[in-house]
Formats: C-alpha cells, structure tokens, sequence
C-alpha cells in the first residue's frame, strides 16, 4: 500500500525529513500508525531531491527494506534540499519487484508516487492502458500498477495540463473505464505539490515558509491537518495550501489489495464529475 511524503521549503537534510521524525517515513517502513491494510513496506523506497538551481531532480531507489540501507542512512545526514519526495512500498500483487518498481517514478523535473493499488491487475487496467500512446508504455520502467498510473498522468501533463488538473483528469480517465482501488497520488516539481486522496490518509502541515505532504504524520506536534480521504485534490507550495473535493475520485475507491490478499475486481462505478463550487474548496492562507 505505500507511504510517502513530500517538502518543499528551506533546505533541511534528508535524514531531517524522513529517518529522524518519531514517526516518519523511516519508521512507517515497519510500523505505520494510520495504514489500512497493510503493516509492513519492506519492498523497495525511494527518494527524489531537487538540488539548489537544477530542475531536473535526483533519485535515489532501492528494492531493499528502507531501514537495511545504511548506505542511505549515512548519505541522508548530508544531502540537503529545498524541496523532496520519498516513499516506502508495500508491493500489489502480480506486480514485479526491484528499484525500478519503486516510487518516485521521474520524468523531466517531475516526481510522482502511488499510495494505494489497483484492483484486479492487470487485467482490469488493459483497456485503459490502450488508450496511451505507444511511447508512454514503452517508457513504463517496471510492470507495476503505479508505474501504469503514472503512465496516465504524464501524459496529461505532457498535454500541457497543470498539476491539479493532471490528477483530477487521471482520476476521471480511471473512474471512466471502470477501474477501482485505491489512488493517493503524490506528484512535485520541487515548486507545487498535487496530491489525492483516495482511500488512505493524507496529512499536511504548514510552517511560515515550508509545506509537508505526508501520508501520515511525522510526530505528535501540533499544525498537522488531516485531508478528507474519501476524494480530495489538494495544491500546496509553502504559501498555500487548498483542498478540493473531487467525487470521481470518490467513486474509485473500492475494495483493497495487500500482498498477502487476493484483489477483486468490484463493479464499474459510477463517474460522478468534478465540481467547480466555492463550497467545494478550502483555502489556507
């Protein structure tokens, strides 16, 4: 099922973000508090940064468990960056393992993770996938539900989409073919963060000049907000963060996957739309 988290703001160290937090990234490896299904993201992580003045961010995958690299461990504490991305996973079945497998997926000076997993793959994801130009699929770097969904929003946002509009757009193609899971999407270009909720938790937490997007939080300190998870889209750089509720979204959450359970494929949902209503948004100054 994944967690992740991303950061944009003053350059802090990795290890800062995502090993030193009572609860962070490091530790919902082994010992999430707010994941459901799943326990234990022990197949593979990875974290993108965006060093100061380059656009085109750097990655770092691995198909171990995040806390049996300590290789990672020891580089964290002197790698800073102004704006990053990470995630631990937990593999869908049928789903092929290996860094290439793990998020962040990275095209240009982009960086996107899949919190989540696609009911019925990859069967249920066939005629969708169709629908792609022959070149995206043959950029796919490993047999992966995620990889597949990031497949869809590169290519709106090669469409010249913006962020925001990239995911609602994915969320409407899925809920459009019928496909169903879960689909908390986290994607950066080390300026704006977009994310969805769908399915999972999703926090965030604003500082005066830093923002963080966080499957879960990283502490107990105050200032972490939770985003509805039953179809959200959110926008956050550090001076902003909006909230807007998005029902097609809503209609895709269904059933679950863990890679110890047998994924089903529900019935075709119902593709409800995307509002644009003053009440639909929430606006944090």
């Amino acid at each position: 099922m994944c967690r992740h988290l991303a950061y944009l703001g003053p350059p802090v160290t990795l290890r800062s973000v995502i090993i030193d937090p009572p609860h962070g990234l490091y530790k919902q490896a082994w010992a999430p508090r707010f994941q459901k299904p799943g326990a234990i993201n022990a197949d593979g992580f990875g974290v993108g940064w965006y060093q100061a003045g380059d656009r085109a961010p750097v990655r770092y995958r691995q198909a171990v468990p995040i806390w049996a690299d300590e290789s990672f461990y020891e580089i964290s504490a002197v790698i800073r960056a102004g704006a990053l991305l990470g995630a631990v996973r937990n593999a869908t079945p049928r789903t092929s393992h290996g860094a290439a497998a793990a998020a962040p997926f990275r095209q240009g000076h982009w960086l996107f993770s899949h919190n989540g997993a696609v009911n019925g793959w990859p069967e249920s994801t066939a005629a969708l996938a169709a629908t792609l130009p022959a070149l995206s699929l043959l950029e796919l770097e490993a047999r992966v539900d995620s990889a597949l969904v990031w497949a869809l929003v590169l290519h709106r946002l090669r469409e010249g989409l913006a962020p925001a509009g990239t995911l609602a757009s994915t969320a409407e193609a899925l809920c459009g073919a019928g496909v169903t899971g879960r689909f908390n999407l986290l994607l950066t270009d080390g300026r704006t963060i977009a994310a969805t909720t769908a399915g999972h938790t999703l926090y965030y937490r604003q500082t005066p000049d830093s923002v963080t997007v966080a499957s879960e939080p990283g502490d107990d300190e105050a200032g972490w907000i939770e985003i509805p998870r039953d179809g959200s889209l959110v926008t956050a750089t550090p001076g902003q963060v909006s909230v807007t509720r998005l029902p097609a979204l809503n209609s895709i959450i269904a059933g679950t996957t863990t890679a110890h359970e047998t994924p089903e494929v529900p019935d075709r949902p119902e593709c409800t739309g995307i509002p644009d209503t003053p009440d639909g948004r929430i606006a944090v100054p």
